[in-house]
């Protein structure tokens, strides 16, 4: 996110309203919010860029403030919330002037996307532009990130943490991203630490070593297999996550557009890329963001 977006978010539930704010903070939106229609309505001289609305609140419903907004500021783009309502409801925003609308629960990403579609639909870009990779990319600053010499555990402990604080409220999700950037003292990228580089790290060197075929049948007896887990993920914890990272991710530029982002994952067949902005790393690009960008594309097709 490269352009601070103000977005009014209207909904009655509080719970919603803050970890919505909290999140799309973190991702370079400025959120105003509102519990409530007459609330909204005031804040509109705020001058918010986007409005997210939900259809279904007590008082002053999602279509009458729709309506008003409509009034008082018709070239701003509303993007409804239809977690309670009807299809029927969501089509009739629609004919009221909303630029789309989402159900709950609702992603954080494919909301992020939405809202930045309909910021720039206001300022008559093409809708139809194709997207660049800094357009969709995390940036730096909100991946989780760990130095060389942190043990294996803390990186676990961090990686952990870093889902509890997506998972939210049973009307928003966030994606997590299942991995961490690895950095030196410098805050350099020096690697990247995956799930699967812990997984990888669990197994004994020994059972890649070449064996007698009688040994080969005892080693992989379920006598074996039990216990050896726990043991290895208790041996591990302590070790250094520079040694078990993986190279850091193949770079991309920030300038280059989707087509070439998927060209690079799938020669490099690799699942995330780094960003660079003058040789500069400003963020990763993950495979789900291309697909809620497919996601959003397929949307506006229909």
């Amino acid at each position: 996110m490269m352009q601070k977006i103000k977005v009014l978010m209207v909904d009655d539930e509080k719970q919603f309203r803050t970890t919505t704010k909290k999140i799309l903070n973190r991702k370079g939106f400025e959120v105003l919010q509102a519990a409530d229609g007459e609330q909204a309505l005031a804040m509109m001289e705020e001058m918010p860029q986007v409005v997210v609305l939900d259809i279904k609140m007590p008082g002053m419903d999602g279509l009458s403030v729709l309506e008003k907004i409509k009034k008082l500021a018709p070239d701003i783009p509303v993007i409804m919330l239809t977690g309670h309502a009807s299809q029927v409801s969501a089509q009739e925003a629609h004919w009221q002037g909303a630029f789309d609308y989402l159900a709950k629960p609702c992603d954080i990403d494919l909301l992020a996307g939405k809202i930045n579609e309909a910021f720039h639909s206001r300022s008559h870009e093409d809708p139809r532009a194709e997207k660049l990779v800094k357009d969709v990319m995390v940036p730096l600053e909100e991946y989780t990130q760990v130095n060389t010499d942190n043990t294996v555990g803390e990186a676990v402990a961090a990686l952990r943490k870093s889902f509890e604080a997506k998972l939210s409220t049973d009307t928003l999700m966030e994606t997590g991203h299942r991995s961490m950037l690895v950095m030196d003292s410098q805050k350099r990228v020096q690697g990247i630490l995956c799930i699967m580089d812990l997984v990888r790290a669990t197994m004994p060197v020994y059972l890649n070593a070449p064996k007698p075929f009688l040994a080969d049948a005892i080693q992989y007896s379920p006598m074996f297999w039990r216990g050896l887990f726990t043991k290895e993920i208790l041996s591990l914890k302590d070790k250094t996550v520079g040694e078990i990272m993986s190279e850091p991710p193949k770079r991309i530029k920030y300038t280059a557009n989707l087509a070439q982002a998927s060209h690079g994952m799938l020669q490099e067949n690799c699942r995330r890329m780094l960003v660079v902005k003058e040789n500069t790393p400003v963020g990763i690009l993950r495979e789900q963001d291309l697909f809620f960008e497919m996601v959003s594309i397929i949307r506006e097709s229909e």
